[in-house]
């Protein structure tokens, strides 16, 4: 009988990562070791390590993952340029006089935030250091307060676009291909990023209605917990509203619309976010409003008309009507680079390109030192037998499918409490979701699941992201304990929208069936 090398391998993973490694050196420090003990004992090959060339290329040519540093971007710029105070602001005097409304205005900016950045440490920043004060000012239980910021934050997981969709549509593809293969087919299909997203879009949506609906249950029942608004606040104009709301809104509308409509693909989505990031943060950093519309107007009407009537002056046939045309297309871009260049002036000015070009390699390097390191694990796991030690694992378990799947949950769950979403996707369910899948689970119904579960991982004590983000923003007065205390009953919302979505699979899978 071997050694269950596979099974050590990965508790001293979780032993490294607590012990507070570096995650990415963990991972591959770990990897190497349990190689050669496996090479050592017979149970490994180490001619299998010279596929990580491979692995490593194409995680580097990845079309999908290449949208993740223009997302990243996109949000820091938008967080740094302080567009989310006018949000909370605006939006704190809209509700703010109706009992638990200062709450629903968080969560309300919370799903926008996410849907415009998707930076969940930004977000939980930003409304710890804005909102939350105001709350407590306005007699608001510390405890409800500081997981009304929490949850709200983390909304950038579930709502897109967001990384970690990103990450695990391009995960759950390649896991539906490997299912396939083993049905022996060959004929494949795959899973795309705008399929992904059409799937978490409405249960991103029922969870920011489940939010409120607590809130107002819990400011009914509990008056003193969550009161009307105490300061006189005069309510913003529409103009106002407008002003703080069009904005974001817009540019979801844009990265959202071009991926779900087909029109363009997430990286180049992604850019249309970033440059649209940039505007913003140009017109709020003092750029002229008529040039930053018409460049941006000009840089819309390009993107419809290239793609339309598409020029190409190479032909031989190429005629008058088409050298007017390029003339056009060209004025165009000259317009839409003037506003882009103007933007980019005002906030390097404003002291904020250089940090969010910073922020946005250190993060887009962390992600992707887990993601190259997390194939050198599950090479040597896979290597080591651990593959098949799932899939048997999963098939023993009482309850067929379901109870596999509930097994699966279980321990994406517990995972949550120590280790990050990104190392989670990468090392764990490319184990689990194809026999998953291969049981016959929806793979878009899996991922939204699985997203919302990953979701917790940043409410859930001792090392959820959220919590550490609030404790360094929130007023002394508030203690961590009561962080703790108010974020359990949001997991607990949680895990019913899990429970929701898994008895109307519906909610999950009938916008994407209906785009694709």
């Amino acid at each position: 009988m071997s050694l269950p090398l596979d099974l050590l391998m990965f508790a001293a993973l979780i032993g490294g990562i607590l012990l507070g490694y570096p995650v990415s050196f963990s991972i591959a420090g770990v990897a190497t070791l349990f190689a050669f003990l496996g090479w050592m004992t017979g149970i490994f090959d180490l001619s299998l390590l010279g596929a990580l060339g491979q692995r490593v290329f194409g995680v580097l040519t990845n079309d999908v993952l290449i949208a993740i540093p223009l997302f990243v971007f996109m949000g820091i710029v938008l967080e740094k340029s302080r567009i989310a105070e006018d949000l909370l602001e605006t939006m704190g005097r809209l509700f703010g006089s109706v009992r638990g409304g200062l709450g629903v205005s968080v969560v309300l900016v919370g799903a926008l935030l996410a849907a415009s950045t998707g930076i969940v440490g930004a977000t939980v920043v930003a409304m710890g250091m804005i909102a939350l004060p105001t709350m407590l000012r306005n007699g608001y239980s510390p405890k409800l307060a500081s997981g009304v910021v929490c949850t709200s934050g983390t909304l950038g997981q579930i709502i897109p676009p967001s990384t970690l969709l990103i990450i695990l549509s391009d995960v759950m593809s390649n896991a539906y291909q490997q299912a396939q293969f083993a049905q022996g087919k060959f004929t494949i299909e795959t899973i795309s990023v705008g399929q992904i997203f059409a799937a978490a879009l409405i249960p991103g949506l029922v969870l920011v209605g489940i939010y409120i609906l607590y809130l107002l249950a819990r400011a009914w029942l509990r008056p003193e917990d969550a009161p009307a608004m105490s300061e006189h606040v005069d309510k913003p104009s529409r103009i106002e509203i407008m002003r703080a709301i069009v904005p974001p809104v817009l540019l979801i509308v844009a990265v959202l619309g071009a991926i779900l409509g087909g029109i363009a693909t997430p990286s180049e989505a992604a850019a249309v976010g970033a440059v649209g990031a940039l505007l913003m943060a140009g017109l709020r950093k003092g750029a002229s409003p008529t040039l930053i519309i018409v460049g941006g107007g000009a840089l819309i009407l390009l993107a419809i008309l290239s793609g339309i009537a598409p020029i190409r002056m190479q032909r031989s046939d190429t005629g008058v009507f088409e050298y007017m045309a390029a003339g056009f297309y060209i004025l165009l871009v000259l317009i839409g680079s003037t506003a882009i260049f103007t933007s980019l002036r005002k906030i390097a000015l404003a002291q904020i390109l250089r940090p969010a070009l910073t922020s946005t390699m250190t993060v887009t390097a962390m992600i992707f030192a887990t993601i190259l390191t997390a194939s050198v694990f599950s090479l040597v796991f896979v290597g080591l037998g651990g593959e098949d030690r799932i899939a048997d694992i999963l098939k023993s378990m009482p309850g067929g499918a379901t109870g596999a799947l509930v097994f699966s949950m279980l321990i994406i769950f517990v995972l949550g409490f120590f280790l990050d979403f990104v190392e989670i996707t990468v090392i764990l369910l490319p184990l689990v979701a194809p026999a998953l899948i291969l049981m016959g689970h929806d793979p878009m119904w899996l991922a939204v699941l699985i997203a919302i579960n990953l979701q917790t991982s940043f409410l859930t004590p001792p090392f959820g992201f959220s919590l550490f983000y609030l404790r360094g923003a929130a007023p002394k007065e508030v203690t961590t304990g009561q962080i703790y205390q108010g974020v359990i009953p949001f997991i607990l919302l949680q895990i019913f929208a899990v429970v929701l979505i898994w008895l109307l699979p519906d909610v999950a899978v009938w916008l994407p069936k209906l785009i694709y």
